[in-house]
């Protein structure tokens, strides 16, 4: 007998209400005259629209406007047209109301932000490059007006937090696009708070195991790291109060995200990660005694303690990109060890938590055309004409979501390049025929090849030729997406030169055998040879490596190309895959049946073994591929081919092995390495492919490549590995 859910719709309704009024108190600060009936008005459409829907947890639809509309106007800071869209944000695409209703409601402004986040919120399934075009569009939205993307923050944001009764293979896909596109949009944005928490999130769905554990870690030690933070700072806000300023000292903890990161980063156990927290110190100065204070501030931080030479980093001179102003220095704590202080004031922080949100508060600051530059940056990418939305996208992350740094022109004015730049991105950032016709720079009056990485501060002078041209190899050179897309359409034009010779070569060729020269013929031409397309092929004949003699043996072979039929197209690859799997558990793709047909590979970049969280991806030629839901690429792979994602477990099986690596580090000693040898052939009877082994002053570090059944016949071998004497460290890496 079923059990039918029985909802108390009094209680719901009272709910309803009473997150009305906790959004109504949110946005207390920024209501004018007319503002609450405007919310008022905007609650009762979606309440309404919404009223018969709920959401995978049960709860009512309405739940997630509000909350939406809460996150923006508390933790982004937005005014009330952005609260209006948020609590419409999805009414548009799941009812019946249009946008000309809320244009003829609400007024254009609000019907254009929503016109923005209804384009955006369908990241579509259907193809890669469409998912990355419609992240283009989103941007493209972004040009007329930020709050498009501020919302959809506060949207994803909801998700995130709500997203524990989502089917596994959704929360993998949403958690990936997250890490992959939004936090770092966050981060861009300058809102560290929320791309932080969104960080956290997604590892808390891609890594649950780590996340758990680190999560676990830290509440553990929780007490004793706040005393150590009382004691740290009550000599500091002693000083501070004594010398006249105001300020709030205290201890913030690190993200979960950032301390998994320093593990991978620098190869160490969490109790190796020292940095746990930082201290921030927040003082309450007015706009023209900033600097001053955050000096005097850091002054009396290092009187106290001790710094780290090497870790001053100062965003008060010069502000990043973002907007975000800080002086950050590291310094030795009471008890030895290294504890990271950050400097900053009201106005700054605010900036640094809720980002260009908070910049429109503080219009009249000297900053605020760091929305304005970033904005006109994002226009210039968009209107690249690069054909291939997935390029665009690595070049939108690389250019938008990496720290700056600042570089002086020979006359001194300053210029933004991406942490990485080099003469050449210099040189195109100057102009694109500086960068066509560069030869080499000079840097700080000392002469460098184009492809010299700039740092912080340097002076550089650009040498040109009028002989030179842009080179194919220029495009590992540069990192700017202006470079690339300027070098990108020089090549073409160079490239359009060429194939128009080949052209009328190929032409006379044809005439000479008798091939009639049409498409038909020039594509199955291009077949042969496995050309890209027609222009290549062009190209080669142009360049001499397809002659007369090649296309005699297309002849040939012409006869056999007739009976083999047409080729699939790859989507329809993807959906008989998918339909050979239909009848076989739930769509599950098992690994290590033997009774299954479906054609699959275990991935190089990962190399997963029983035991391991996987999926599988369908590629064109080589059928499925698996995964690792961890490896360096799920990310990228689910969040742009979400179609072409399987899902896959493995079926217990004893007989099989995987190849797999270990790392393995310790102190050199006689005998190490036959001890070592002896716990895997003797103990675990495990067949090894190589090792090799690198020691340097009396400290070893090796890696073995040897075959497991499953995870924990892995796990158990690491352990009697750490007990071997000598050995301070094994991990597991990927091939």
């Amino acid at each position: 007998m079923k059990t039918e859910l029985v909802i108390d719709l009094e209680a719901e309704k009272k709910e309803i209400l009473k997150r009305y009024r906790a959004l109504l108190r949110a946005s207390k600060s920024t209501l004018q005259k007319g503002d609450k009936k405007e919310i008022r008005k905007a609650f009762d459409m979606a309440l309404e629209s919404h009223k018969d829907m709920r959401r995978k947890s049960g709860e009512p639809y309405i739940y997630h406007p509000i909350a939406v509309a809460q996150i923006a106007a508390e933790e982004i800071g937005l005014g009330t047209t952005s609260i209006v869209c948020a609590l419409l944000h999805d009414v548009v695409e799941d009812t019946d109301i249009t946008l000309e209703d809320i244009e003829r409601e609400f007024g254009k402004k609000t019907a254009k932000i929503i016109d923005g986040l209804t384009k955006i919120s369908g990241v579509f399934d259907t193809n890669s490059s469409l998912q990355a075009e419609n992240f283009r569009k989103m941007l493209l939205t972004l040009a007329d007006d930020v709050r498009v993307i501020l919302i959809k923050l506060a949207d994803r944001l909801h998700n995130m937090r709500t997203m524990d009764f989502m089917p596994r293979h959704k929360q993998l896909k949403i958690a990936s696009e997250t890490i992959y596109l939004y936090a770092p949009l966050a981060h861009r944005l300058g809102l560290y708070a929320i791309k932080s928490e969104l960080e956290d999130l997604s590892m808390k769905y891609l890594e649950p195991e780590t996340y758990k554990f680190i999560a676990k870690k830290l509440n553990e030690k929780k007490a004793e790291r706040n005393l150590f933070i009382k004691k740290f700072v009550e000599p500091i806000d002693e000083i501070v109060s004594e010398q006249g300023l105001l300020a709030n000292v205290y201890g913030r903890p690190k993200s979960i995200h950032s301390i998994w990161n320093k593990m991978k980063k620098k190869n160490i156990p969490f109790e190796e990660v020292y940095d746990l927290f930082a201290i921030r110190i927040i003082l309450d100065s007015p706009y023209e005694n900033e600097k001053a204070d955050c000096w005097k501030a850091y002054s009396i931080v290092t009187d106290l303690y001790r710094p780290n030479p090497d870790r001053l980093r100062d965003w008060v001179s010069s502000p990043k990109g973002n907007g975000y102003e800080s002086l950050h220095t590291t310094v030795m704590g009471p008890r030895g060890q290294w504890v990271e202080v950050q400097i900053r004031t009201q106005r700054m922080n605010e900036i640094a938590e809720k980002g260009f949100a908070a910049h429109w508060k503080y219009k009249e600051s000297s900053n605020d055309n760091g929305l304005d530059q970033w904005i006109q940056k994002v226009r210039e990418m968009l209107n690249n004409p690069e054909a291939n939305a997935l390029d665009f996208l690595d070049d939108f992350k690389m250019n938008l979501f990496s720290d700056e740094i600042f570089i002086f022109t020979p006359k001194g004015a300053l210029i933004q390049l991406p942490l990485g730049a080099t003469a050449l991105d210099f040189a195109f950032e100057i102009h694109t025929d500086v960068g066509a016709t560069c030869i080499g720079a000079k840097v700080n009056h000392k002469l460098v090849p184009i492809s010299y990485k700039l740092q912080n501060g340097d002076q550089v002078e650009i040498i040109t030729s009028s002989k030179q041209a842009p080179k194919e190899d220029w495009l590992n050179v540069v990192v700017t997406a202006k470079a690339k897309s300027k070098i990108k359409s020089s090549l073409k034009e160079e490239k359009r030169k060429i194939a128009e010779t080949g052209k009328e070569i190929l032409e006379r060729k044809l005439k000479s055998l008798k091939i009639t020269y049409n498409t038909d013929n020039l594509n199955k031409i291009s077949y042969f040879f496995k050309l890209s397309s027609t222009q290549e092929l062009f190209i080669q004949v142009a360049l001499g490596k397809i002659e007369l003699k090649d296309i005699k043996e297309y002849l040939v072979s012409e006869k056999e190309i007739e009976t083999r039929g047409p080729e699939r197209p790859e989507n329809l690859s993807v959906d008989a895959i998918k339909g050979k799997m239909k009848g076989t558990e739930s769509d599950i793709l098992l690994i290590g049946e033997d009774m299954q047909k479906i054609d699959y590979t275990l991935a190089a970049c990962c190399n997963p073994i029983p035991g391991d969280d996987v999926f599988g991806f369908i590629t064109v030629s080589e059928g499925i591929k698996i995964h690792r839901t961890n490896c360096p690429n799920a990310a990228q792979l689910m969040s742009n081919y979400g179609y072409r994602i399987v899902k896959a477990k493995w079926n217990k099986q004893k007989e099989l092995t995987f190849l797999t690596g270990l790392r393995i580090m310790g102190i050199d000693d006689v005998g190490l390495i036959n001890n070592i040898t002896k716990v895997i052939s003797n103990d675990f009877k495990v067949n090894m492919r190589s090792i090799t082994v690198d020691t340097n002053e009396g400290i070893f570090d090796g890696s073995i490549m040897i075959f497991v059944n499953d995870t924990e016949h892995l796990e158990q071998l690491i352990k009697n590995l750490m007990e071997v004497r000598g050995v301070t460290g094994v991990t597991r890496f990927d091939a």
